[in-house]
């Protein structure tokens, strides 16, 4: 049983929690490009000498994802699916997305030369160099 003085804590981390999860529904189903796809969330980072962008991606190979500029928008394209030792298995619980992605982040105005990709902690990284 909660004491009365945690109830506000345990208010205020309820309540966020129930945003998160209205967010990600929003993410998911109220803003897909094609109704069969999903889109990741993202971070961008700018530096001096590059652009960073952090895509969710748990679970998908960096291999396996297309990543290519159009314009000035990162376009990142791919797949996320069970793995095949777990498509058998009793779910009782699956929130993390499943089938085609695609995500289009708009990209800070500049030029960019090379173009690092590799997986970190769960997401992928992609690194665009800036051009002088």
């Amino acid at each position: 049983m909660k004491r009365r003085e945690d109830l506000p804590d345990w208010m205020w981390s309820d309540a966020l929690a129930a945003l998160d999860r209205a967010e990600r529904m929003h993410r998911q189903l109220f803003q897909p490009r094609h109704a069969s796809t999903w889109e990741p969330p993202v971070d961008v980072l700018e530096t001096e000498h590059e652009v960073l962008i952090y895509v969710a991606l748990p679970g998908v190979d960096a291999h396996e994802v297309g990543a290519m500029i159009e314009d000035a928008t990162l376009v990142v394209s791919g797949r996320r699916t069970l793995p095949p030792a777990l498509r058998t298995a009793a779910i009782h619980r699956l929130e993390l997305p499943q089938g085609r992605f695609e995500r289009h982040i708009a990209l800070p105005a500049g030029r960019y030369g090379a173009v690092d990709v590799a997986s970190e902690q769960g997401c992928l990284v992609i690194r665009l160099h800036k051009m002088p």
